[in-house]
């Protein structure tokens, strides 16, 4: 134990750690930010996800952990309102074909080199909002720039930068089908390593009386499926049921990535394409404790790089635990519900071997254009009681025999996707 004690030190100490952490936020950083909110471009990203398909939204589904039938069983969302399987809402957020745009200028350029080199970036919650669904043979592209960016004094790493990037996910028919903002947290690694704010916690363990209560929790989780769930038999102060996440494994983490989470335009990539990588983003890549460069997203399975930068142990992408959050709304909404809007705060770091319980109750019951519309709260509850993740829903539910349909998106933003895309056809058609 001594042994392994000092190596981890030693590791922590190097100059290639120390080098990797000692990046700042300086005020030129946040001058430049400054100048680029309200700046969008398209997307040049390529995800490993283009185009939606029957397997890729099944695998991205249990990725999540979700086997709801109608994204995973062709046979039985064929039977549905929606005549096939869609995808779970979330999952446009990685979907993506490079769309095809003018050039920024100089001055864009020259804002965005460099800037905030070498800082860390966490999510830190989100907001979505649906127009339409997913289906397989969709090709999904995106418009995006940053709409605030505020410094704010972190208890976890002193200085830090809150920024809410707001991205439009536009299909090959032009139509606008979501709007996610995510907001982004931008930190110095090394005031976080110094402060250690989270270094006395220690990693869960379980005996098997408490992974049998876990599993209870599992085995009573129920999906209500082609049930309809009709807005007049629910009421305020309805729970919506009690799901279970983790304990959380490595093997979580390779799985939500097997699903398609690319972590693009940073991808993480094998032998030669990591080599061209180490060449285009080298500060993505910091030495491990064997010499060798690896990617400093590893914090998500590493413990000695998370604890490098002021994490006691390593943790999850906080997106994973937004599309649980999704999957556990649609669970209880069921098919012919829409989960229209979500706003999430991911207030604390889910660790590994950490377990999330997921409660939620109805808060507001209305009719708004026509819709039948329940408001509810969702709290993500870890093994320690620490509520980590607090969330608001909007869901349209079924009123008898009408059908809900999906909101148009605001005009101004449908003729801005439709301007886009029909620039990325233009400029498709003279590259051809």
């Amino acid at each position: 134990m001594a042994t392994e004690t000092t190596d981890k030190v030693n590791v922590l100490q190097s100059e290639e750690w120390k080098k990797a952490t000692e990046y700042a936020i300086t005020d030129e950083d946040i001058a430049r930010q400054q100048k680029l909110l309200g700046y969008e471009e398209a997307s040049p990203l390529r995800e490993y996800i283009q185009t939606a398909t029957t397997d890729n939204i099944r695998n991205f589904a249990h990725g999540c952990g979700n086997d709801n039938p109608l994204h995973c069983e062709p046979d039985y969302a064929a039977r549905t309102r929606w005549g096939g399987v869609i995808a779970p809402g979330m999952m446009a957020g990685i979907i993506n074909a490079p769309m095809l745009g003018d050039p920024p200028s100089s001055e864009i350029k020259a804002l965005r080199k460099s800037l905030f080199r070498g800082v860390h970036v966490f999510v830190s919650g989100s907001t979505w909002d649906w127009y339409r669904p997913v289906y397989p043979g969709d090709t999904l592209y995106s418009f995006s720039g940053d709409e605030s960016a505020e410094v704010k004094a972190s208890e976890f790493s002193g200085r830090s930068v809150i920024a809410v990037r707001r991205t439009v996910k536009v299909n090959q028919r032009s139509e606008v089908v979501a709007v996610y903002r995510a907001l982004r947290v931008l930190t110095e690694r090394k005031t976080a390593a110094k402060k250690g704010k989270y270094s006395a916690i220690e990693p869960a363990r379980y005996s098997d009386e408490d992974i049998a209560e876990i599993d209870a929790v599992y085995a009573a989780e129920h999906v209500q499926g082609a049930a309809k769930r009709d807005f007049a038999s629910v009421g305020v102060g309805d729970s919506l049921g009690k799901m279970a996440k983790g304990p959380l494994t490595v093997t979580d983490v390779i799985c939500f990535h097997a699903g398609g989470y690319g972590f693009v335009p940073y991808a993480p990539t094998v032998g030669r394409l990591a080599y061209r990588n180490r060449q285009r983003i080298a500060p993505f890549y910091v030495k491990n404790e064997y010499g060798v460069p690896d990617v400093a997203q590893r914090l998500h399975w590493d413990p000695l790089w998370a604890q490098a930068i002021g994490n006691p142990m390593a943790y999850d992408y906080g997106v994973m635990r937004e599309n649980y959050l999704y999957h556990y709304l649609t669970d209880w909404a069921g098919d012919d519900a829409l989960v229209l809007h979500v706003h999430d705060e991911i207030r604390k770091f889910n660790y590994m071997g950490d377990t999330q319980f997921i409660t939620g109750e109805i808060t507001g019951k209305r009719q708004e254009n026509g819709r039948n519309l329940v408001d509810v709260t969702v709290r993500f509850t870890n093994q320690r009681g620490d509520e980590t993740v607090r969330a608001t829903a909007v869901i349209a539910l079924p009123s008898g025999s009408s059908p809900v349909i999906y909101p148009d998106a605001p005009q101004d933003l449908q003729e801005r996707a439709a301007a886009m895309m029909a620039r990325h056809w233009q400029l498709a058609a003279q590259k051809a």
